[in-house]
């Protein structure tokens, strides 16, 4: 979860509930539980309630260091499994790409 958040800054439940195919209720604890402990901040936009990092948290800087260290030693298959999401449609006809790297 705080990899994903690292990725994306700003992160909501049902988002990452989704991409990790696990029940929204579960994610949202773990979110409050660490807005509790001002690792995380929220902002409520209409039903939604966005997470991100604290700045004012006083281990931030090493634990985004310790973060980046890990992203940066994980294979492209699984980064891209993980952290990279389509936003929009492929356009029809347009051929898949293989990334042999």
């Amino acid at each position: 979860m705080l990899l994903y958040l690292e990725c994306f800054k700003r992160v909501y439940a049902s988002q990452i509930a989704r991409k990790f195919d696990c029940p929204v209720s579960m994610i949202q604890n773990q979110l409050r539980r660490m807005e509790r402990d001002n690792l995380l901040e929220s902002v409520k936009f209409g039903n939604l309630r966005v997470y991100s990092f604290n700045p004012r948290y006083p281990l931030l800087p090493e634990l985004r260091k310790l973060l980046r260290r890990r992203l940066d030693l994980m294979d492209r298959e699984q980064y891209e499994r993980l952290f990279v999401e389509r936003r929009r449609p492929r356009k029809q006809g347009k051929p898949l790409m293989s990334y042999d790297g």
